[in-house]
């Protein structure tokens, strides 16, 4: 007889409940040793408060598996318990990790192209506040979220947390010793709330933006925090690990090579091998995403037409996860328009590469999406989710920039990418009212459409065929292209436009 049914990628979770004197936390560790048929995976457990130890599993095979805990406390050891697991229930398609080189895709095959935003500290505000955050992201736009273990101390974020995530000292200060149970259970219930949305958590683990004193920690300290977190967490298929927010801003305390183990921690406690990044804050500071243990590269830059080149550098999935946010506050990093969020997911994506948005938005409360999550207040987020419904509708393997495929130096400029037989070219700041580069070489039944990404319109495009017009020559001439395309189309003349290229659908 098993003790419990779960379904394929849910978590299974067995508790122990004992008195053991003195500090768990500090001084008890325990496993569990979950098997199936030849297969043995051992996952670390957890403590979790008076008197209750806890280890999780995320089945990736239906059928029966079995526990057994290993312990060199007698009450943790040699605990056995079985369980049932079904099929996946439906919309559930497992963990991501990397597919085909630059691009991301679920353990059922299903493609997983990022969509991201930023809501820092929201799991430490008032609950009617993350329940409002929970309702502005059915908008449909971000299928995920960058959210941080820590509460922030940073400008529009002074407010006390909801939890404290380790109990108080005398001054105020997280005592490394203690954690707060409460604070971690009430986060890994978010992050399973946002599973069911399907909304990957991208956990943010340090950050530099502290009264609270968790940036001093020992390297005993930090190591010891990281493995109670994966021991908590890896069991949940929508998490992603970062290893900081702005790590370069913290080096003076928590040198280079305790990064590097903290990449090591994280794979020796999380079976699922869940995503594994870190980002910077100074550009010239980049972490060497080239190391082995790194999933994809975790970039904060504004020039997103780079990014074709960032993969030809690193080899890896390009994530921007910070390109300025949509906003009007003081910093420069907080006030571009949405007309300019919007622009730079289009140049991001048509590299290759996937985006992150945030919004800034002033207000008397200091209720700033980036920072507390909330209420969207801004212009780009349903554009968004214009992109990404695009995207996700033509794009199987994952776009490759075209001038991977060509080399035409003529493509660094505009965000011009394929998959298979379909085709986008990304105009950008660009304009033209006729164009013919990289349209079919035969004139055979395709699909062109000119989507205007502001206005959110898709619209077929008027062709101009033979004889092909002299201002359709000169243009291939001076770009560099080949006159071959078998036709040409005419533009309403305005930036912003991307033209799509794909076999005609059968209705």
């Amino acid at each position: 007889m098993t003790d419990a049914t779960t379904a394929q990628w849910d978590v299974i979770e067995h508790e122990i409940k004992t008195g053991i004197s003195g500090n768990p936390y500090l001084d008890t560790e325990f496993w569990g040793v979950f098997s199936q048929d030849n297969r043995h995976i051992r996952v670390p457990g957890f403590y979790d408060g008076e008197g209750s130890f806890k280890v999780r599993f995320c089945p990736d095979r239906p059928g029966t598996w079995s526990l057994r805990t290993q312990s060199e406390t007698a009450a943790l050891d040699g605990q056995t318990a079985s369980f049932e697991v079904t099929g996946p229930r439906d919309g559930v398609h497992g963990p991501v990790s990397v597919r085909n080189r630059f691009h991301f895709g679920h353990a059922d095959g299903t493609p997983f192209k990022p969509f991201t935003t930023t809501c820092y500290a929201w799991t430490h505000q008032p609950l009617e506040l993350q329940e409002q955050t929970l309702k502005s992201l059915e908008c449909g736009a971000f299928n995920k979220m960058r959210m941080c273990v820590f509460p922030k101390h940073y400008p529009y974020n002074e407010n006390e947390p909801l939890h404290h995530v380790y109990e108080l000292d005398a001054n105020g200060k997280y005592d490394p010793d203690k954690p707060n149970f409460e604070a971690f259970r009430h986060f890994e219930n978010q992050i399973a709330r946002l599973g069911e949305m399907g909304i990957e958590a991208d956990v943010i683990i340090f950050h530099p933006y502290d009264r609270w004193g968790h940036c001093a920690w020992s390297e005993e300290q930090d190591y010891r925090y990281l493995r109670y977190l994966v021991a908590r967490i890896a069991a949940y298929r929508n998490v992603w690990w970062s290893l900081a927010n702005e790590y370069d801003f913290m080096l003076d305390i928590k040198p280079m090579g305790r990064w590097d183990r903290f990449f090591s921690i994280i794979e020796e406690g999380d079976p699922l091998r869940h995503p594994k990044s870190i980002h910077q804050g100074n550009p010239a500071m980049l972490y060497d995403h080239r190391k082995p243990w790194v999933d994809h590269v975790s970039i904060q830059h504004f020039e997103t037409a780079r990014t074709a080149q960032w993969r030809a550098d690193y080899g890896k999935p390009i994530v921007n996860d910070e390109m300025h946010y949509e906003g009007d506050i003081i910093q420069c990093w907080g006030s571009i328009t949405a007309e300019t969020m919007v622009d730079r997911f289009w140049m991001t994506v048509m590299k290759g590469g996937y985006a992150g948005h945030g919004e800034t938005y002033s207000h008397p409360q200091d209720l700033l999406w980036w920072a507390k999550g909330g209420e969207l207040r801004g212009q780009s987020a349903e554009r968004i989710a214009f992109l990404r419904k695009i995207v996700e509708e033509d794009a199987t393997h994952g776009l490759t920039p075209a001038e991977e495929v060509d080399g035409l130096k003529a493509w660094r400029s505009l965000g011009t990418a394929r998959d298979g037989d379909v085709t986008y070219i990304y105009f950008g700041e660009h304009r033209p009212v006729i164009w013919s580069l990289g349209l079919p070489v035969e004139d055979g039944d395709w699909e062109v459409d000119v989507i205007d990404t502001w206005n959110m319109t898709i619209t077929p495009a008027k062709r101009v065929t033979a004889p092909v017009p002299v201002a359709i020559k000169h243009a291939e001439r001076t770009v560099g292209g080949k006159a071959d395309a078998a036709f040409g189309i005419e533009l309403p003349g305005k930036p912003r436009l991307c033209v799509r290229v794909r076999p005609a659908r059968k209705h």
